[in-house]
């Protein structure tokens, strides 16, 4: 068994006997939440492609992630809205995903998510999402729906929270957790929403007055910490478009005609960075460098994957490929 299932084991063992109810929770210890990483290079496979389905089957051909044979296997899209891609997760990325998984050997399959503001329900409604988990055979789980004995609270030390924060009990016991993100700005506090701001739809509705509390002007530090309640496995960002203004459900749109896969969130992040700074972004992110931003800075304070941009490793399977990454790599380094 792998140093990271070998962590990830300990901790949802760990985890399990603390589920209860929200009313009275205990304290978790900062020190068993996570564990510090090693200085070593993240991989970040890099695919140019404008073909969603075929940015998926190559971005994960590439990528040495662990295996999902007889695993259950939960996957976390961007559905905040219904909105098309980038304002949500492209139905092509996610059935993919979904069949890629499938191929290799995963017991069974669920798509957890939270929406907001609208209702998750009407969310996947609109999206079509049931229709294609039926016919992937592949569950659903509501968030929103949740009781009470279902949400794991988080209270580290250090935390920005009032009372800790809350991760829905099938994400901490799922054998293995996919995130798959879109590429885009945040206008309404985050700045961006990639790999890292992907866990607010992992934490309740009611929590979300005290996130966008911008008198505390701690909501990017906040958003970096929700990550402590859990590890993805894997993590696909589709950048086929991106957002480089506005968002997260509307914005200015480009094309940037990209996949990422890797299993480090700040490394995924750093890289979507780099293709916001280079295709022209507003100023929020063009006019700060990349591990300065406040979602990576605190995920670094954190030790939730890499701290600095020499750390990442780019796989590319083509020469389109390969020149891109050469071009990121230089303003990674930048900042």
């Amino acid at each position: 068994m792998s140093k990271d299932n070998t962590s990830a084991l300990s901790r949802r063992e760990f985890i399990k006997g603390s589920v209860i109810g929200l009313a009275s929770l205990p304290t978790l210890s900062y020190g068993s939440l996570v564990e510090k990483e090693e200085a070593e290079k993240a991989k970040i496979v890099l695919f140019r492609t404008q073909d969603r389905k075929e940015g998926v089957r190559e971005v994960l051909k590439f990528l040495d992630f662990p295996s999902v044979r007889g695993k259950r296997v939960l996957l976390k899209p961007n559905f905040n809205t219904a909105d098309p891609a980038p304002g949500s997760t492209h139905n092509d990325t996610l059935s993919q995903l979904i069949q890629e998984i499938d191929k290799r050997g995963a017991s069974e399959m669920a798509i957890g998510e939270r929406s907001g503001p609208p209702a998750t329900q009407s969310v996947l409604e609109d999206k079509g999402i049931f229709e294609l988990a039926k016919k992937l055979d592949t569950k659903i789980i509501n968030f929103e729906d949740l009781e009470e004995k279902d949400w794991v609270q988080f209270n580290p030390q250090g935390n920005h929270w009032n009372n800790g924060f809350y991760i829905p009990r099938p994400v901490v016991e799922s054998d293995y957790v996919v995130s798959t993100c879109c590429l885009k700005t945040h206008q309404y506090g985050g700045v961006f929403t990639l790999s890292i701001k992907l866990a607010v739809g992992l934490t309740p509705k009611s929590l979300m007055s005290e996130l966008h509390n911008q008198r505390r002007n701690a909501m990017r530090k906040m958003i970096a910490e929700i990550n402590l309640g859990y590890k993805p496995q894997l993590i696909v960002l589709d950048g086929v478009e991106a957002f480089v203004d506005g968002g997260p459900m509307t914005g200015t749109k480009k094309t940037a005609n990209v996949f990422l896969a890797g299993r480090d969130r700040i490394a995924i992040d750093a890289v979507g960075i780099a293709i916001l700074k280079d295709l022209g972004s507003n100023e929020a992110i063009m006019g700060r460098k990349i591990f300065e931003q406040e979602q990576i800075a605190r995920a670094v304070e954190l030790s939730l994957g890499i701290s600095s941009p020499d750390q990442i490793e780019f796989i590319t399977p083509d020469e389109a490929s390969r020149e891109y990454a050469k071009k990121l790599r230089s303003v990674l380094l930048q900042g």
